[in-house]
């Protein structure tokens, strides 16, 4: 019999029974079934249901419905259920007694993180996310990619897993010729000491526009793009200078956001494996030539050819993804890597990693795509000159945050309100991204981004931050008590509705990990702290009679436990006053 306890122990124990009870009622025949429990839709049915009477009424030709009797007459119930009986076809509907599901509450949230499992030991998983490109500044299209894969990236962590977190810089190819000629050309050395990045995004396009004004200028870029390659020391230190310049500006913006990297290697770091990538594909009689140019043929997998050679002698973004995957799996052992990008690279993806398999490659390969990100009037387009800097998008959010926060006349010092604003806009940037399936496309507001209603990132906050003030105010009512070492007693039924939620808390990490969607996530902590309100309205907490008020407050703070342990995988701040 085999039990699929979808990493809540509520469900874990109550798989077991049933497998034990299948397998008394039935015997063989129940053999090789799968058990599965899960939450009921609604409450009244119960607090956990099993299907899987029907699956076994298919292979032994019964009813469901018998089946489902005969199990759950089939042994004593454990401990831990108070009711079970029979709904509809044959779905078998548990209810677990009050003070079993307290007591699984207290020991799931009093373990590390909240009781993550380690699901992940033993096994390394490399990430590849952001991945802006060298002497250009981030902007608003880098978001999603960069908050995402951080979100997986932390959650990854937590579940045990070894995780290399690498940012993949575009820092070679043919645009550098063009921008060693802007640099010597045009350069205002004043503007780069002020604004690096933007100086050099300033040289280039004036260096590309001479590319179509006078053509021996771009015979010049090219030069100097062979030499760079060649390894010119005059045209490497330049190159360098872009490197160095733009990661002072990365990493300026990725400590606003808590982001960080365990291996930051560009594109130029495999530059000496492409020609022995081409050459080992020729060897495997993998690849051909094709109009001068050295392809791997996919059309028996439904693609176009994969160019892996230039016919001008030159490679090619594939030819590096596939010298990196060969270069990983080398240095790492890694079970998987994953990629964050946008929707319009997925056949690229599916071209390099069809010519990774073949070359032998056994590391799960994945492609996270996301939607884009749009404005309310449509997509932002360089053409149309509204695409957003990110530098600019978060200084709007602090901005946005910082004037909500003096609306509330509240008594903080400059230095507290500052800080807020930025843990509040950022996150709200952050959770407007997060809360969406990663491959949906996003229309981003100010006003839905920034609610202290609805589904945002502020109102999270501020359910954490309102249970922390309640907490404050109880440590004045009962001096040292510390109110996670309070008796759990659920009397209530919102009360019992609050503690099985907080149970489902590992599951959702690890669905959300195994999906590589943050969203899962975000839609369990949303879910939880609408629980949590309806509990705060009905349920008096520090007006209660003693015992009530102290379980009641227990309660309280495991779900500011899970709150804040949620939000920090998803990389917001959970600050305990608003």
């Amino acid at each position: 019999m085999i039990t699929d306890p979808g990493w809540c122990r509520c469900e874990a124990v109550l798989a077991e029974w049933l497998g034990r009870a299948f397998a008394a009622a039935f015997g063989a025949e129940a053999a090789g079934l799968t058990i599965r429990v899960q939450p009921t839709v609604d409450a009244q049915f119960g607090d956990f249901q099993c299907n899987d009477a029907m699956p076994l009424a298919k292979r032994i030709k019964q009813s469901p419905r018998v089946i489902a009797e005969a199990v759950i007459r089939a042994l004593p119930f454990p401990d831990c259920i108070e009711k079970a009986d029979v709904a509809g076809p044959g779905f078998i509907n548990l209810t677990v007694h009050p003070a079993w599901l307290a007591g699984e509450v207290t020991t799931l949230l009093a373990a590390p993180r909240c009781g993550l499992p380690s699901v992940g030991t033993g096994q390394t998983i490399i990430l590849d996310y952001s991945s802006p490109n060298v002497a250009k500044p981030m902007h608003i299209g880098h978001i999603r990619s960069t908050v995402i894969g951080n979100a997986l990236d932390r959650m990854f962590r937590a579940l045990g897993y070894t995780v290399i977190a690498d940012n993949h810089l575009g820092d070679w190819g043919t645009q550098f010729g063009i921008l060693i000629m802007g640099y010597r050309t045009f350069l205002d050395p004043v503007r780069l000491e002020q604004s690096p990045i933007e100086e050099l995004e300033r040289v280039y396009v004036a260096s590309y526009n001479r590319t179509k004004e006078d053509p021996a200028w771009i015979d010049t870029c090219r030069a100097e793009l062979v030499k760079l390659q060649q390894g010119d020391a005059a045209n490497l230190e330049i190159w360098k200078r872009f490197i160095s310049l733009s990661m002072s500006e990365f990493e300026r913006i990725y400590a606003r956001l808590g982001v960080s990297f365990d291996l930051c290697r560009g594109e130029s770091y495999y530059n000496d494996r492409l020609a022995e990538t081409v050459a080992l594909l020729h060897t495997r009689g993998l690849s051909c030539e094709s109009e001068g140019a050295v392809v791997v043929r996919l059309e028996d997998e439904g693609m176009p050819v994969c160019i892996v050679r230039k016919s001008d002698g030159g490679f090619n973004y594939a030819t590096t993804d596939i010298a990196t995957v060969r270069s990983r799996v080398e240095e790492f052992a890694p079970s998987r890597i994953i990629y964050v990008t946008d929707e319009r690279q997925q056949l690229h993806f599916r071209q390099f990693f069809a010519v990774c398999r073949k070359l032998g490659v056994t590391t799960d390969l994945e492609h996270v795509w996301f939607g884009l990100m749009r404005l309310p009037e449509g997509t932002f387009s360089t053409r149309q000159g509204n695409v957003i800097r990110l530098d600019a998008l978060l200084d709007e959010a602090e901005r946005r945050a910082r004037a909500i926060i003096d609306a509330s006349e509240s008594a903080m010092s400059e230095a507290e309100k500052r800080e807020l604003a930025a843990v509040i806009g950022i996150g709200a940037v952050k959770y407007a991204d997060l809360s969406h399936d990663p491959q949906n496309m996003i229309v981003f507001t100010w006003e839905k981004a920034l609610a202290l209603e609805g589904n945002s990132g502020p109102y999270l906050q501020y359910a954490y931050a309102r249970i922390c003030s309640l907490l404050d105010k109880y440590a004045d009512q009962v001096p040292g008590r510390e109110p996670r070492a309070n008796a759990l007693i659920l009397g209530d039924a919102i009360e019992k509705a609050l503690a099985l939620q907080l149970m489902q808390f590992p599951s959702a990490v690890v669905r959300a990990a195994n999906a590589c969607k943050p969203s899962i996530l975000a839609d369990y902590l949303f879910a939880l702290s609408q629980t949590y309100s309806s509990f705060y309205q009905r349920s008096p907490v520090l007006k209660a009679e003693a015992a009530v008020r102290d379980s009641r407050v227990c309660l309280c703070a495991r779900v500011a436990d899970v709150l804040r342990e949620g939000l920090g995988l998803l990389g917001i701040g959970t600050p305990r006053r608003i």
